[in-house]
């Protein structure tokens, strides 16, 4: 892999690989069932392992961390609900500001908080704007930030959304259907989206299959995250 996980992303990006990484609740995964999840995400020859959620006890994302990477020699990356989900024993932070949003605790307050944490931190740390659109269902993300996502017809909104992400600074951006989505984003949505930003894009919820997980990739997502569909079913694969 190369210097850091931004890098590694970017290159791919702009190589044409695609990239894959499975997300992992603490508060939905038990601890004794990592060694077999590691091994099922090995098999799936993911890149990555996400790990986050909304609603997670303070202090398991520690533990939870730390023990899955005894089973698994993969990146750790944190997908953190709020601040409250730090660990230095994962590789990198995906530090989100929820772009779709108005509420400044998602956007701000919760940034801050994790400041003093990340000070002293040997984390990774990649500016990155998460833009929440309808998946069809009142996921966790839209519960927790009490944000209204974008629809999938007004792709001019996500668009903007997204461009203006990209002149603030984010290095990467995240297009998130929600937690149990429904319906995965829609091609022309990502394909649209990717048109108008040079900064690789991260594609998720609602993807069960390998048929949605290519028109993802072949809509333009340089790296495609899984999680729902994953926890679910024993056998999953693409």
């Amino acid at each position: 892999m190369s210097e850091t996980i931004l890098e590694f992303i970017q290159e791919a990006s702009a190589k044409g690989e695609k990239l894959l990484a499975i997300l992992l609740d603490p508060d939905k995964t038990a601890l004794e069932k990592l060694p077999e999840i590691s091994a099922r995400i090995d098999r799936l020859n993911a890149n990555f392992i996400f790990v986050g959620g909304s609603f997670v006890e303070n202090g398991i994302t520690d533990l939870f961390v730390e023990t899955i990477k005894k089973y698994s020699k993969l990146p750790v990356v944190l997908f953190p609900g709020d601040f409250s989900q730090l660990t230095n024993h994962a590789d990198a932070l995906l530090f989100l500001s929820l772009l779709s949003g108005r509420n400044p605790e998602y956007l701000i307050e919760q940034q801050i908080k994790s400041v003093p944490f990340l000070k002293n931190s040997p984390l990774e740390i990649i500016p990155t704007g998460y833009i929440l659109i309808d998946g069809g269902t009142n996921s966790s993300v839209f519960k927790t930030s009490n944000t209204i996502p974008i629809s999938q017809e007004n792709i001019s909104l996500a668009v903007d959304t997204a461009v203006a992400g990209m002149y603030k600074g984010k290095q990467l951006i995240y297009l998130e259907a929600g937690s149990g989505a429904k319906v995965p984003i829609n091609s022309k949505l990502i394909s649209e989206v990717k048109k108008h930003i040079n900064i690789p894009l991260i594609v998720g919820g609602g993807i069960k299959t390998k048929v949605q997980l290519n028109n993802a990739y072949n809509s333009g997502a340089d790296l495609v995250v899984v999680g729902t569909a994953f926890e679910n079913n024993n056998a999953f694969q693409f």
